[in-house]
């Protein structure tokens, strides 16, 4: 297989961050997971970088590898990543012997629909789903060729949540040799301020920790750096092994001075809840346990272990009982008494003495402790402003009595009616913890996994702290109805101490000056306030962290909006159901993400069935990978990888243009339906438009509209672009092109050429090439290449002055968090066109297209590519979206009004 590359897919998805990178010899490997193997057979670690940018809770993590092989034959090498449960990956590529393997998000069903022709025996092709405790897991391999190199880069993305006054960013690090450059970089932007921030590594000692990891924090920032030298990797001075491998853990909290955390940008906005100094409301709580005889052994001990801890913890002012359940149903003593020390030690007594009896009568032990609820709070007035929770622990399903999953499910939210959260533990795999969670969910409350293992009691315990401390009870985060759209949850039965409500939605064209949230609740008293957006900080916000702060608050909305969707149609069926997994589909293709209704293939690259691997979202129940036993894996090979940036294969490809000229009209090309969509942008002169944006890398295009300067009475004034910016912050890097001038970093004194000029110019990663009187392009390393045309007027000419023309000739490089009115066109996206008919201008045709989720009248006609025949161009027929790209661009168009060329 020298000079191949082959690709065993294992892929997967696990929570933190796990980087094994293992390199194996081809020959006489193994069928399975290759063995681990140091740098001895060839292979080494170059680099291994991790780097996080959090951006008001949403984190966007890129994990960068580079492996180099030494050896005068090919090796074997694995990617592992293990990422968070709640994370969505949005890109994956792998750069090796000289192509690019880039990943496309596509719904499953198209993306799995040859592995089911291909599939044998119900077997799965291509692919291993592992999961565990808080992780998914991602693994791919790969053979490089003799003296050769590959470059892994897996992008993914969550919203970070707030669990015991803090936020958790974990990195799990195995790279199992020394690496050559190992670096965490972990960048933190929160408007609120940050008030504490801390990095731990647990193959660390404290006193080691503080010498190799950098942390400092002052006002919205924080930085934490962990670049350990291959020395200071080394587990012991004369050691070839490395010490890196287990957690590496940032914390930190926010200022929480004011009530109001309101973010706004690009018309969406994000709400943080999480008031302070707030008094403790006492609780009355119930625990109902399965005392079945499947809880036998460990179960029952650690069972036994956490509720004696939970009593023990148990405040004087609050209400309690226990429950049990195995075939008959018992409680300790029918209602509610009040923790006083005399009842405790009785409870703890009744838990020390219980024995395991029958089998499973869960709906009987679920009605017995809602009914003592409801009583207390029906007959006793002053349990009435206690915080009132259910918490339900089983291993196993209902065998005895109601065992109807439906007609369970029914009983209890006719029990419950809403008046307070019920929490469903499930322990061990045995459980049906899809059922626990639709319970849980409709009446207020989760549902989480208690895994079979050693600390089961601290998880036990560990659960039971994130809602021992109620403080507020019937929380409602509203907004003006007429002022918002597309909300996510604002609803909340109780906030708890230590955690925060997070609210996103959309807000209305031109509808921000009425823009508030009010927020109502109950705690030890009435609890009222009402947010207002300070435009001003907003402002000032936008020029600290400029289109990554709007980009993140909209695709924190996105995630958020996604998870609830998938969520809720667990409890529905029929076309309830399809319907919400189709906005939810739409919204994961949108925003490109893999979640468990999308997948991931990778283009160019295919086995001998010419099947590509497919990364996937593993069910919750899932095996971990050491548990899978006979996976099916096989060998790749790279057919027709994606064409790399020279100029010979930008010419291969001559009708794949997308761009925008003249008047200004958009082209993009669709090179799936090898067909070609079109809209045009109607603004006044002097607006600039945001044409590409990567937010990974900074590297953006923006373009000024002119006007016509002399036009008939009447006329509508057109507009073109004349004058556009070129910008790449990572390395200072900025051009300025108008129909006049072409300028290398302007306003530092950069040299001047004019478009009479021939010239070449390279500064760090960016060549210029200027070609004559005709037009510039642009190369970007890892990046893309760029074409601007200059049009000359001529006498007699409708238009009266010179105006440019910017195509895209290669963005394949370009990250999967481009956007701008073309950049989002750089990812892949369905849409379908039917029912051509007649339009009012009986000579062209129009259709209905739908696209986004939108359905559109679109009309067929003709628009001109300058891209290779800058005086005369070339004809191209189009789809025309009309009334300014509406439904085909994301959000509306004066969105990517955006105030400077840079």
């Amino acid at each position: 297989m020298d000079g191949t590359m082959g690709l065993r897919a294992l892929l997967c998805v696990y929570l933190a961050s796990l980087l094994v990178l293992q390199a194996v010899p081809t020959q006489g490997s193994p069928t399975g997971r290759p063995k681990v193997s140091k740098a001895v057979d060839g292979v080494t670690i170059r680099s291994l970088k991790v780097n996080c940018k959090v951006t008001s809770r949403f984190a966007h993590y890129v994990i960068t590898s580079q492996v180099v092989n030494n050896a005068d034959e090919a090796r074997e090498v694995a990617f592992d990543v293990e990422i968070p449960k709640t994370a969505f990956i949005s890109d994956f590529a792998i750069t090796a012997d000289g192509n690019a393997f880039i990943g496309d998000i596509k719904d499953k069903v198209s993306a799995w629909k040859q592995y089911r022709k291909a599939a044998v025996s119900g077997e799965n092709a291509g692919l291993v789903r592992a999961s565990g405790r808080t992780m998914e897991q991602f693994a791919i391999y790969l053979n490089i060729g003799p003296r050769s190199k590959a470059t892994f880069r897996l992008t993914y993305e969550e919203v970070l949540k707030r669990r015991l006054k803090q936020y958790d960013i974990v990195i799990k690090v195995k790279p199992k040799q020394l690496v050559q450059h190992f670096e965490i970089d972990v960048d933190i932007f929160e408007p609120q301020g940050i008030s504490k921030l801390d990095a731990q590594a647990s193959f660390l000692s404290k006193e080691l920790a503080s010498q190799l990891i950098q942390k400092s924090f002052s006002g919205k920032k924080g930085h934490v750096l962990f670049r350990p030298t291959v020395g200071q990797q080394q587990s012991c001075p004369t050691c070839s092994t490395s010490l890196l491998n287990g957690d590496f853990k940032v914390t930190y909290d926010v200022n929480r001075d004011q009530l109001c955390d309101l973010l706004v940008a690009n018309n969406h906005f994000a709400h943080f809840f999480a008031p302070q100094n707030l008094t403790n409301l006492n609780k009355n709580v119930v625990f109902v346990i399965d005392i079945s005889t499947s809880m036998e052994g460990q179960k029952v001990k650690q069972t036994k272990e956490a509720l004696l801890k939970i009593l023990g913890d148990i405040r004087p002012g609050d209400y309690f009982d226990l429950v049990l359940f195995g075939s008959e149903v018992q409680s300790w003593r029918g209602s509610l008494v009040q923790a006083s020390p005399a009842n405790l030690r009785a409870a703890q007594d009744f838990v020390r003495r219980f024995f395991l009896a029958g089998a499973t009568n869960l709906n009987g032990g679920l009605l017995r402790g809602i009914e003592i609820l409801n009583q207390a709070q029906g007959s006793l007035p002053e349990l009435s402003n206690h915080a009132s929770i259910l918490i339900m622990l089983t291993d196993g399903e209902p065998t005895e009595g109601v065992t109807d999953r439906s007609q369970i499910l029914e009983n209890v939210r006719n029990a419950i009616r809403g008046r307070f959260p019920l929490y469903n533990l499930g322990f061990g795999h045995d459980v049906d913890f899809n059922f626990l969670e639709v319970m849980s969910m409709e009446n207020n409350g989760r549902a989480q996994r208690i895994y079979e293992d050693h600390d089961a009691t601290q998880q036990l315990q560990g659960f039971y702290d994130q809602v021992a401390n109620p403080l507020l009870v019937d929380v409602e985060l509203l907004y003006p109805p007429d002022t918002v759209s597309a909300l996510t949850q604002h609803r909340h039965k109780q906030y708890y101490e230590g955690s925060e409500i997070m609210v996103a939605g959309r807000i209305a064209d031109h509808k921000l000056g009425s823009f508030k949230a009010d927020v109502l609740a109950r705690g030890g008293q009435e609890f009222k306030t009402t947010c207002l957006v300070d435009e001003g900080e907003m402002k000032k916000l936008l020029q600290e962290r400029g289109h990554m702060l709007e980009n993140h608050v909209e695709r924190l909305w996105a995630y958020l909006t996604i998870q609830e969707l998938l969520a809720k149609r667990m409890k529905l069926e029929g076309k309830e159901k399809a319907d919400l997994t189709a906005k939810a589909l739409q919204m994961s293709l949108a925003y490109q993400f893999v979640t468990p209704l999308t997948s991931m293939t990778i283009r160019g690259m295919a086995d001998q069935d010419g099947l590509e691997p497919v990364i996937d979202k593993p069910p919750e129940d899932s095996l971990p990978l050491e548990m899978l036993g006979n996976r099916k894996t096989f060998m790749l090979s790279a057919l027709q990888p994606s064409p790399t940036r020279s100029s010979s294969n930008i010419q291969q490809l001559p009708n794949q243009v997308t761009g925008v000229d003249t008047d200004p009209h958009f082209l993009i090309h669709v090179p799936q339906t090898k067909d070609t969509l079109c809209f045009n942008i109607n603004e006044e002169p002097g607006v600039v438009l945001s044409l590409v944006q990567d937010l990974d890398t900074g590297f953006s295009v923006n373009g000024q509209l002119i006007g016509n300067k002399a036009r008939s009475p009447g006329q509508q004034e057109g507009t073109y672009f004349g004058r556009l910016g070129i910008s790449n912050p990572a390395t200072g890097f900025r051009l300025e092109v108008t129909p006049q001038n072409i300028t290398l970093n302007p306003g530092s004194g950069g040299p001047v050429f004019s478009w009479k000029d021939q010239a070449s110019l390279r500064q760090h990663e960016v060549v210029v090439t200027i070609n004559r009187k005709r037009n510039l392009v642009v190369s970007v390393e890892d990046g893309g290449t760029f074409e601007v045309v200059l049009h000359r007027v001529w006498k007699g000419s409708a238009v009266t002055q010179d105006f440019l023309g910017f195509y895209v000739l290669d963005s394949h490089r370009m990250s999967a968090w481009t956007h701008g009115l073309l950049g989002q066109f750089f990812h892949p996206f369905d849409y379908k066109v039917s029912d051509p008919h007649p339009g009012s201008d009986p000579t062209k045709t129009d259709a209905t297209m739908v696209v986004k989720g939108h359905q559109l009248t679109v009309t067929r006609g003709l628009q001109k590519d300058y891209s290779k025949d800058p005086q005369h161009g070339a004809e191209v027929t189009c789809w025309f979206v009309h009334n300014n790209g509406a439904g085909l661009i994301d959000g509306v168009y004066t969105d990517y009004i955006v105030p400077d060329i840079f």
